[in-house]
């Protein structure tokens, strides 16, 4: 799958000044990820966000977002966006406030 430039450059703005914020070719796109834990990926026409496990019920009530499968396995407490979610900006910020709340409560790598 291609990478989306448009939306990697909208989370670099919205996540400039994170402290601890890495970023890293990742999935066939992009992945940002704090103190070295994955935080969201960002693919064509797909976001990617970890709100951790039962903390993610709020956003599967969005149209628009689904539980992540990968490898054909539903991946509780990571969620999937489409387009309209994500060029939303103010439902883009609040699953970025919600996958850095989670993070932040995991163990630095």
């Amino acid at each position: 799958m291609a990478r989306d430039k448009g939306l990697e450059e909208l989370l670099a703005n919205d996540l400039a000044g994170v402290r601890g914020l890495t970023q890293k070719a990742m999935f066939g796109g992009m992945a940002w990820l704090l103190h070295g834990n994955l935080l969201l990926g960002a693919r064509q026409n797909s976001l990617l966000v970890r709100l951790g496990k039962d903390r993610d019920a709020w956003a599967l009530k969005q149209p628009g977002i689904e539980l992540a499968i990968m490898g054909g396995r539903p991946m509780n407490g990571w969620v999937r966006a489409n387009a309209d979610v994500y060029g939303n900006d103010a439902l883009r910020a609040k699953l970025l406030e919600g996958a850095l709340a989670f993070n932040r409560t995991l163990p630095k790598k």
